[in-house]
């Protein structure tokens, strides 16, 4: 393959390969890439004191080549190349600081898994940070000093409103295995088993690790999301007491009362697995409170995965927008306003 101009086609056919010759197809074509920007956008293009650096989503000519990269990270990890997959990443970030390619989620498990653990904690502790710019500068890798000291309660609870669950349990493997266990490790821990409690029940449950990524449309902090993370790095956590008290949950029927005795030990509702029922009887018996929270959810995830595939809307589908940064501004997409039937 030879045509610059069809970076897309490189991508495709690099995972037809097994995945050693799919990592060469992809490095062929980021020179190739590489070389063609520089021709179109001028040799200074990839500098730091450039004008593109730091804006490349923004400008549609780069998107190509930040898919060969975003192609690289995922046959990297595959090939447990986690090194090189973290560089790209890191370049990634540099090229692009918003993370248009949602790619800030696996740089920490990137560095937990080649050992740099002090920047794995730097760096989720910057994404973590309410009070970040709304750009962060170079995506969060200009690792510094990672901070001891413990949120304090507000800080605290907005992270739990705002924060990613992936981000929180790389920050508590870092903390810990740089300061050790105590508060600040163990608050990560805390923090992020509220903000996606399925992480950790599924790893102290000892349920196998996933085959791949979920491939699915997603709400952030669901069950997609930790899927992937477990994918990525289920194998860090112990089954301390304070980590299972937790993710240990109540039965959702509230005249019941019914506690864990071990984690994942009650079933989760098959339709949104936002509550858990110790019994069916339980279960049974709470529907007719549970049934509106459970449809309003389900049309939201359905509203989602129709507008990700293309697809028609679902006639229950809740006000929908989504956002495109295009040549320096931003495009916003009405799905289903507010004031729609």
């Amino acid at each position: 393959m030879e045509d610059e101009n069809n970076l897309d086609a490189f991508v495709q056919f690099a995972f037809l390969h097994h995945i050693p010759e799919g990592i060469k197809v992809l490095e062929d074509a980021e020179r190739k890439g590489r070389t063609a920007l520089k021709r179109r956008l001028g040799n200074d293009c990839f500098d730091d004191s450039g004008q593109y650096v730091g804006n490349f989503y923004q400008v549609l000519t780069t998107r190509p080549y930040m898919r060969v990269l975003q192609a690289q990270v995922r046959l990297y990890f595959e090939n447990r190349q986690y090194a090189e997959s973290a560089k790209t990443i890191i370049e990634m970030l540099r090229l692009c600081p918003g993370d248009n390619m949602g790619q800030r989620t696996w740089l920490g498990s990137m560095l937990l898994l080649t050992n740099r653990y002090s920047d794995a904690l730097s760096f989720c502790q910057t994404w973590l940070d309410p009070n970040r710019p709304s750009i962060v500068p170079r995506g969060g890798t200009a690792f510094k000093a990672p901070s001891s000291t413990c949120y304090d309660t507000e800080v605290e609870n907005q992270i739990l409103k705002l924060g990613s669950g992936a981000m929180a349990y790389n920050a508590a493997l870092a903390a810990f295995r740089v300061f050790g266990d105590g508060e600040l490790a163990r608050q990560y821990l805390r923090i992020a088993a509220k903000i996606n409690p399925i992480i950790l029940t599924k790893i102290l449950a000892k349920i196998d690790k996933p085959k791949g990524f979920n491939m699915l449309p997603r709400t952030s902090n669901g069950p997609e999301d930790a899927q992937d993370y477990l994918f990525l790095t289920q194998d860090w956590a112990n089954a301390s007491q304070e980590a299972k008290n937790n993710v240990i949950k109540a039965c959702s029927n509230g005249a019941c009362g019914a506690i864990e005795t071990k984690v994942a030990q009650f079933k989760r509702c098959a339709a949104c697995k936002k509550v858990v029922y110790c019994s069916q009887p339980c279960q049974r018996n709470d529907w007719s409170k549970h049934k509106p929270q459970c449809q309003q959810h389900q049309e939201v995830r359905n509203t989602i995965r129709a507008v990700c595939r293309g697809r028609t809307l679902p006639d229950s589908a809740v006000p929908t927008y989504s956002a495109e940064f295009v040549d320096g501004g931003v495009l916003v997409t009405e799905h289903v306003g507010f004031d729609d039937d």
